[in-house]
């Protein structure tokens, strides 16, 4: 009779402040057969700090396609493995994702254990809208490629959430200036749970400003938070409002206003026809 499957448990761990490993998560991390870590020096560390022996392997970018299958055939013979990262939860700009696949398509259960994200203690102290937000990882590290994504990503009017290395971060500020204007607002969120927490809030221009003259804000891990373009698509739909207010003026038909607008701003067609409906039945009847 073949064994039981393990279980494979993606267990968040701390960004910076010990403390912040739940109960659950210690648990876990001291139950498992094996823990697969991103760096087994950093994460033995943690371990050792709550007393935890478990066994660790290395699971990491440039080793885990070739990792992968071994530790799936250990799932699939009983071993429960423990998934972890340097800092917050794995598979957020981090190793494992080929893992979490390959155990999934072979049936193994993949359980989370969660806990501490950046991005998301990041939002949470922000201050910058937390309904609809698009998070964008590390920007590409070549300064053409990072142009080009921030170009794509001008009228996303979604609150944008980055991953940025301290060496890279100023640079990264400057071309957010020059690619979504200096008004825009944004919070750097440096260093969070640690000794040296720091949260600034203020336009793009500022706070480029702020880290040109302080090299300090450079130093440690960061998360980068843009508010999105509400103003640029607030400004368009009154501008296609404009447009389809004149063309109904001008006699031209609702469905025919629409198929014009359509052609020239690049909106759906359907949004536009309920959109000239709407200001054409406001008008009321005209004057004979």
């Amino acid at each position: 009779m073949a064994s039981p499957a393990g279980v494979l448990y993606v267990v968040a761990t701390p960004i910076g402040n010990l403390a912040d490993l739940g109960q659950r998560a210690l648990a876990t991390l001291a139950e498992v057969d094996l823990v697969a870590a991103e760096d087994t020096r950093h994460s033995q560390r943690l371990l050792g700090h709550y007393g935890i022996t478990t066994r660790l392997v290395a699971l990491h970018e440039h080793n885990e396609r070739g990792a992968v299958p071994g530790l799936v055939d250990q799932l699939l013979h009983g071993t429960c493995i423990a998934l972890i990262s340097d800092a917050g939860t794995p598979l957020i700009s981090d190793p494992g994702f080929r893992l979490v696949r390959a155990a999934r398509g072979a049936g193994v259960a993949v359980v989370p254990v969660p806990g501490p994200c950046a991005a998301i203690c990041a939002l949470s102290v922000a201050g910058l809208p937390t309904d609809r937000f698009v998070f964008e990882g590390f920007l590409p590290a070549r300064a053409a490629a990072r142009h080009a994504r921030l170009e794509a990503l001008a009228n996303e009017t979604r609150t944008l959430v980055f991953y940025e290395a301290g060496r890279r971060l100023a640079a990264c500020l400057d071309d957010l200036c020059a690619t979504f204007g200096r008004d825009r607002p944004a919070v750097l969120a440096r260093e969070l749970t640690k000794l040296h927490e720091t949260v600034l809030d203020a336009d793009l221009g500022t706070l480029a400003e702020r880290v040109a003259a302080d090299p300090d804000q450079c130093l440690g891990e960061s998360v980068l938070l843009v508010g999105g373009a509400v103003e640029a698509a607030s400004e368009m739909a009154l501008d296609v409002d404009r447009l389809l207010q004149a063309l109904l003026d001008e006699g031209i038909a609702v469905s025919r206003a629409a198929a014009v607008a359509a052609r020239v701003s690049g909106l759906p067609k359907r949004a536009l026809y309920t959109r000239a409906q709407a200001l054409h039945d406001a008008r009321g009847p005209r004057p004979e």
